[in-house]
């Protein structure tokens, strides 16, 4: 479908046409070129676009306009016919990515706006960062970066967790960091809800179970939800029980704290593509701890067990990479293949697109809402593969990328 060239019209300033149509190998299409990063954050104008595909997760073929960085089904005059028997899909989400961190712990506005462009570039228009070092209240004023939902700072006990990520206290601290991490956010806050003690050589919880739940209810006090980092079984369980609103990784989730979790809504987000790196933490630290790294693969190894069990539940699971230490950025795709062996391709795309988007509380592609939206060449559904290779990227309007 799509092909390059080394030609392109230029306008009568001498500036690259945003679009132009011509005719190649006996069809006649238009190319569109995506708007520079300079000119999105320079120019407030949007040009009026026309897309005509369909929009998942629904199975007939419409068309949409985009005016003014907002989605219309009203026909909109001089607009600019950019895709044509497509897939549509809601912008992507990555609801673990932690724009903002780095190995180690805080980073630069460059390399903040780095992670961002190449979490942007494969598709990822929306992303929840359940805690990060660095202040990156400033991408929101940045139109061609994704937006972002923040969770304030990871809060953890002295030495049991990663250095320099997060807010450490001890138990008595929790429920006032947790306070001031709910004002810090954008309607999250995150616990760290267990890491290895090295005292007993395995994953312990980090706070008695009283203490969480008091901190759970603070956290709802100021209206801020709470999401908890869990690999070990008796953390998620404590935690579920204490009334928590998500579960990070949830390696251990037994059969009833999955039927609580489903009775109750409690998110997932099982961020499989770093659970596959339970082997390799396991090896390093089998010499020391090697308790610690039996359970580890043991986790390991039943992860799609655990996980499926989530889903065939009604348990509401979300895709997450968990960017931002040693998890790269743009890789997305690479959770969604993961989530669609247990839950196919469609369960996968929904809980990376408009499940997760409702679950937010941010825009779909219903009328009114911004436009922003991926575009492919084959149905997803059909070809997973294709979510790596989109033709379109509109992000608040704006093409942002093109394959073209």
């Amino acid at each position: 479908m799509a092909h390059s060239h080394d030609d392109v019209p230029l306008d009568a300033l001498g500036q690259p046409l945003l679009a132009h149509t011509h005719t190649h190998d006996g069809s006649t299409h238009t190319h569109v070129r995506a708007v520079a990063d300079d000119d999105a954050r320079l120019s407030p104008a949007r040009p009026r676009l026309h897309l005509r595909g369909v929009v998942l997760p629904g199975n007939e073929v419409v068309d949409l306009w985009v005016v003014d960085g907002h989605v219309t089904y009203e026909p909109v005059a001089d607009a600019l016919t950019v895709a044509t028997d497509c897939w549509i899909m809601p912008g992507l989400v990555d609801a673990h990515c932690h724009i903002g961190m780095g190995p180690q712990g805080p980073t630069d506005a460059e390399d903040v706006e780095r992670q961002a462009l190449t979490d942007r570039d494969a598709g990822t228009l929306l992303a929840r960062s359940p805690g990060v070092p660095t202040d990156t209240s400033w991408v929101d004023d940045r139109e061609d970066l994704p937006r972002l939902i923040r969770a304030g700072r990871h809060i953890a006990r002295p030495r049991r967790y990663i250095r320099n990520l997060a807010e450490e206290v001890e138990p008595d601290g929790l429920v006032e960091e947790v306070r001031t991490q709910a004002r810090a956010g954008d309607g999250w806050v995150k616990i760290v809800g267990d890491w290895i003690d090295r005292d007993a050589g395995d994953l312990r919880p980090l706070w008695p179970a009283d203490v969480a739940a008091a901190a759970i209810e603070a956290a709802h006090d100021e209206g801020a939800r709470v999401t908890a980092h869990c690999f070990d079984e008796q953390s998620v369980t404590e935690l579920v029980d204490a009334g928590i609103d998500g579960i990070e990784h949830g390696t251990g989730l037994d059969d009833a704290t999955i039927a609580t979790m489903a009775e109750r809504g409690v998110s997932l987000v099982p961020t499989l593509v770093n659970i596959d790196s339970f082997p390799a933490i396991a090896a390093a630290g089998e010499a020391k701890f090697p308790t610690y790294a039996a359970h580890m693969r043991a986790l390991h190894e039943r992860r799609f067990e655990t996980i499926g069990k989530a889903v065939d539940a009604g348990v509401p699971v979300f895709a997450g990479t968990d960017a931002g230490t040693v998890i790269p950025h743009g890789i997305l795709p690479d959770e969604i293949a993961l989530l669609a062996r247990v839950g196919g391709p469609e369960f996968a795309l929904g809980a990376a697109s408009w499940r997760a988007r409702e679950w937010l509380g941010a825009d779909g592609l219903e009328e009114g809402g911004s436009a922003d939206l991926v575009v492919f060449a084959e149905d997803p559904r059909t070809n997973l593969a294709v979510v790596r290779h989109p033709e379109l990227i509109v992000l608040r309007g704006r093409v942002v990328r093109s394959a073209a």
